[in-house]
């Protein structure tokens, strides 16, 4: 009796996926060095986040993918490419806002009324301290044109 691993397996081995593989840039340009100092070509193997793409998303073989790794990391030492890129980080919510969307309850209704009137007196507070930095700055201004 065959056991459950290998019933398993026996159906993803029948029907093998058919796939074309990926041609390298490397060899439809025909380039017999990988040079670091060649930023153009060395930013196809690259992400958006500056990190190297995968063997297999550009369609390097296995020594094509070397030379390039190496030429990358040298020209990272050079200064020539980014270690890292930032992306403007376009996602909404998460964890944190969640919670708060998400109370539901006497407490929380009664926690949110207390926090909008701190936060009407926080604002009434700064209003007349702008207000009286104001007229201080005002003042400091005239007596140094009376001196």
């Amino acid at each position: 009796m065959a056991s459950k691993k290998n019933k398993a397996r026996s159906g993803r081995d029948a029907k093998p996926r058919k796939f074309k593989k990926k041609t390298s840039v490397l060899t439809i340009e025909k380039v017999e060095y990988v040079d670091y100092k060649d930023v153009d070509l060395l930013t196809r193997f690259m992400s958006d986040r500056a990190k190297i793409r995968n063997r297999g998303v550009v369609g390097n073989d296995l020594q094509q993918q070397r030379e390039v790794a190496n030429a990358i990391k040298v020209a990272r030492e050079m200064a020539l490419l980014p270690y890292a890129v930032r992306v403007a980080n376009t996602r909404v919510g998460g964890r944190r806002g969640a919670d708060r969307e998400r109370g539901s309850g006497r407490d929380n209704v009664e926690q949110t009324e207390g926090a909008e009137e701190n936060l009407e007196a926080t604002e009434a507070d700064d209003a007349t301290d702008t207000g009286s930095e104001a007229e201080i700055e005002a003042e400091a201004v005239e007596s140094t044109e009376e001196d």
